[in-house]
């Protein structure tokens, strides 16, 4: 855990220092976007959506809100963060109570940053016997990928080339902030 007490005036100043990146209208038309795309794929392949806890909540909300076609949803709660900004190795909270084997699956989480999580969420996946496996992030942040992570996603909404820290719509600061409908970068001096 970080030295820094979290506080709730403490998160009150990060929002006052934080600057806009993406608002809640430019998050809902690249959602739709990103939908539009998805249904072209996936629409008569009855798949399982499956969040990753806590960040996809929102991505996967909101998305499946968008899928006019049958789908079931489930979730999964691996996690290389626990309230950091940094992350370390895959804590495995939940597994999908539904069976993957011979499914399609879409695996929904809020961003791809290094993609260790959703490279590990993607074995696992496989291991259970899915048909075939797609992966959906609101925000690709493509200069943050780790060699071992997974390289790039099947959909994303939006995409950022800075490696700032972000926060809003399911991205958490310290465990906090998941709950702003835009998203938000942290201000240099709350990097802790």
């Amino acid at each position: 855990m970080s030295e820094r007490q979290i506080t709730p005036a403490l998160i009150r100043e990060v929002e006052a220092h934080a600057t806009l990146l993406f608002s809640k209208e430019q998050i809902a038309k690249s959602l739709d976007q990103m939908a539009k795309k998805m249904t072209a794929i996936l629409e008569q392949a009855n798949p399982i959506v499956l969040t990753v806890m806590n960040g996809g909540l929102f991505v996967a909300s909101e998305i499946c809100l968008r899928l006019n076609f049958p789908l079931q949803m489930d979730y999964i709660h691996a996690t290389r963060y626990q309230g950091e900004l940094t992350g370390s190795s895959i804590h495995w909270k939940r597994e999908p109570s539904m069976p993957l084997e011979n499914r399609v699956v879409v695996i929904v989480d809020d961003i791809l940053d290094g993609g260790i999580t959703l490279k590990a969420v993607t074995d696992y996946c496989h291991g259970r016997g899915a048909a075939k496996i797609y992966t959906a992030v609101l925000m690709d942040k493509v200069n943050a990928r780790l060699p071992e992570g997974l390289a790039h996603p099947d959909f994303a909404a939006l995409q950022e080339s800075e490696n700032h820290y972000v926060y809003g719509f399911g991205l958490d600061y310290h465990d906090y902030l998941r709950n702003v409908p835009a998203i938000y970068r942290v201000a240099p001096q709350h990097m802790f």
